[in-house]
Formats: structure tokens, C-alpha cells, sequence
């Protein structure tokens, strides 16, 4: 048994509430254990240059962590100007996201996904992924209820878990303490079918062989397969 009670494959406790603000196209708040991060996404009749006149649409992240979502007051990178981690983090949002969407069924129009972590506990960028996912389909939802979309461009969902080796053990959905002690650390986004989007893993001491990967991968499915679940009756709610 872990420190929080869970079990190695066991994921903190999921709530994901859509439509939780007012103004947006999609939004939601996902609460990941201690994690809580708000997504919401923006719809915009315009593209990137690069795609004007394409007939192709756009998905894009922006990526935030409010001062005290963390233990200690961190400085926002808008005064800071280092943008690294979170730039790093909004474009695996993006990403993964595009990944399961059809963007030439989208039109010409960009779909802003904005991630703010309000309190962070570990696993904010998963968290952020799994809520951005709900955000988007409520907002394509509308568009489609409105008729300014003539079918579902969504092909498949999309969720994202860590999985970590810690103490010598794999464990699921890592909590801060628990990253900060990981042996091994890795991102798993996947798709309901457990097609693989993006794997983000790392030794932090030593280097690890195959089969533990091959463990770890077993693990993250058994959490996206949860996350998927949830997504779906929270959209079925929205």
C-alpha cells in the first residue's frame, strides 16, 4: 500500500466537471487527487497563416500554473519570461489532442485549449490532457448542435497518465512526493483504443531494461481505460 492507501495500479481520486465556466465554448475542471486544473477552450474563426485557405482547422494549448498552486509561491512566466516547462507542456497538450481530431472536418477556425493549474499535486500535465479532451468535445458539441460542423471531427478519445517506478515497485498516477522519489518517471498518453499518442520516460538513476517499460505500459493502460470512462459519462452530463 501507498502513503494515500492506493493500491500500485490504483489512480487517485478522478472528478471532471464540464462546462464549469460561464463564457467559454468547452470548459471543465479536473480534480486529480490534490491536482485541480481548469481547461477551457476558445473557438475562433481564423487559422494560422500556414493553413489559410486550406479548409483545414486548428487545435492550440496554452499552458498556466497559478503562484500558489504550489507549495511556495513560483512567479508567473509572464514576468519571468522563462516559458520553458510550461511551453514544453502546452505543445504535448496540443499535440495530443490533434492527434485524435480530424482537423480538415474543423473549417477554417482554431480551437484555443487553455490549461491552468489551480492547485498541483503531480500530474498536471496528465490532468490537464484528460480535461482538455472533455473541454474540446463540449465545444465541438455546440458547434454541432448549432450546425456549424456537419459531423463529429473526434475519431477516437484521449486521456494521460503517469506511471513511475518508486521504492522498486510500478506504481500508477504519481503524486508529487511520489515523483520526487521515482526511480523511473513516465508520461503515457494513449487513446481508448491504447493507441500510443506520445511516451514521455526517463531513468533518474539508473538505466532500466525492456521489460520493465513493458510493465509500465501495461499499468498506463489500466489508468486510461479509467480516464476514458470518466470523460464519458462527464460529456454525458454536459
Amino acid at each position: 500500500m501507498r502513503k494515500d492507501g492506493r493500491r500500485p495500479d490504483q489512480l487517485r481520486p478522478v472528478n471532471i466537471i464540464p462546462g464549469f465556466l460561464k463564457y467559454a465554448e468547452g470548459s471543465a475542471l479536473i480534480e486529480l487527487g490534490d491536482t485541480k486544473v481548469i481547461c477551457s477552450v476558445s473557438v475562433e474563426d481564423r487559422v494560422p497563416n500556414f493553413l489559410k485557405d486550406t479548409g483545414m482547422g486548428w487545435i492550440t494549448a496554452e499552458y498556466a500554473m497559478l503562484p500558489r498552486a504550489t507549495h511556495t509561491r513560483t512567479t508567473r512566466d509572464s514576468i519571468t519570461g522563462k516559458k520553458g516547462r510550461s511551453y514544453e507542456i502546452q505543445r504535448l497538450i496540443g499535440r495530443s489532442l490533434r492527434a485524435v481530431v480530424d482537423l480538415s472536418l474543423l473549417g477554417e477556425r482554431t480551437f484555443w485549449v487553455d490549461c491552468d493549474v489551480i492547485q498541483a499535486d503531480g500530474g498536471t500535465r496528465t490532468a490537464s490532457i484528460t480535461g482538455a479532451f472533455v473541454a474540446l468535445q463540449q465545444a465541438i458539441n455546440r458547434l454541432l448542435t448549432q450546425g456549424l460542423l456537419s459531423q463529429n471531427p473526434v475519431r477516437d478519445f484521449v486521456a494521460a497518465v503517469s506511471v513511475g517506478l518508486v521504492g522498486g515497485e510500478i506504481i500508477l498516477d504519481l503524486s508529487y512526493e511520489e515523483d520526487h522519489l521515482a526511480e523511473i518517471d513516465a508520461n503515457f498518453v494513449m487513446t481508448q483504443k491504447k493507441q500510443i499518442v506520445e511516451i514521455q520516460a526517463a531513468a533518474e538513476k539508473e538505466p532500466f531494461p525492456w521489460e520493465t517499460f513493458e510493465k509500465m505500459k501495461k499499468l498506463a493502460e489500466i489508468g486510461i481505460s479509467h480516464l476514458v470512462q470518466i470523460q464519458h459519462k462527464a460529456l454525458e452530463h454536459a
